[in-house]
């Protein structure tokens, strides 16, 4: 009975987010969703992105989505798919994998609140732990900030900023990110 309490005090311990990275040209509207973390002994080595397409004369959203998909050290074996809050808008953009290790940092594109039609979250790029920079599929407005601290053990966990429909009023969708560190 001992040996089942410490394996689960272990478990509890690993599955939190102990530290975390974030940008601060995220923007601000919406409610932070639970956070979601990669299964133990997996970090974060590929993600995708759930990106509305410009809709022309209607209410743009871009970014709706972030998914971390989350792998063994070395494999491409992909034991769990996770996400925060997201917005109905959108499909999926494709899978982007680091060549070599995890995902470690990275950097939002954002657009700024303008007179009209805000979007909020637009992009994102990723910092691989081999180096390679991945450039998501998002979409063009606004401009990427600076790059986020690394997560040297790697990405595990994921938390979103997502505006809530606003039936006939401006939809932005997701709007910031956090990450976790393994």
């Amino acid at each position: 009975m001992i040996r089942v309490l410490v394996i689960l005090s272990l478990l509890q311990v690993t599955l939190t987010c102990e530290e975390t990275i974030y940008v601060d040209n995220g923007a601000k509207w919406g409610d932070w969703g639970d956070t979601e973390m990669c299964p133990v002994g997996t970090s974060a080595r590929a993600f995708e992105l759930s990106v509305e397409p410009s809709q022309g004369h209607g209410d743009d959203t871009a970014l709706n989505g972030i998914r971390l998909l989350c792998a063994e050290p070395g494999s491409e074996d992909i034991k769990a798919r996770i996400t925060s809050t997201m917005a109905k808008w959108g499909s999926w953009t494709g899978i982007q994998w680091c060549p070599s290790g995890d995902l470690i940092s990275f950097s939002l594109r954002v657009e700024p609140p303008i007179e009209g039609d805000d979007t909020g979250a637009n992009n994102i790029m990723f910092q691989c732990s081999d180096m390679k920079i991945l450039k998501g599929y998002g979409s063009s407005w606004g401009d990427f900030g600076a790059w986020s601290e690394i997560c040297y053990t790697g990405i595990c966990g994921i938390q979103t900023n997502v505006e809530r429909p606003q039936g006939k009023g401006d939809d932005t969708a997701l709007n910031d990110v956090k990450f976790c560190c393994c």
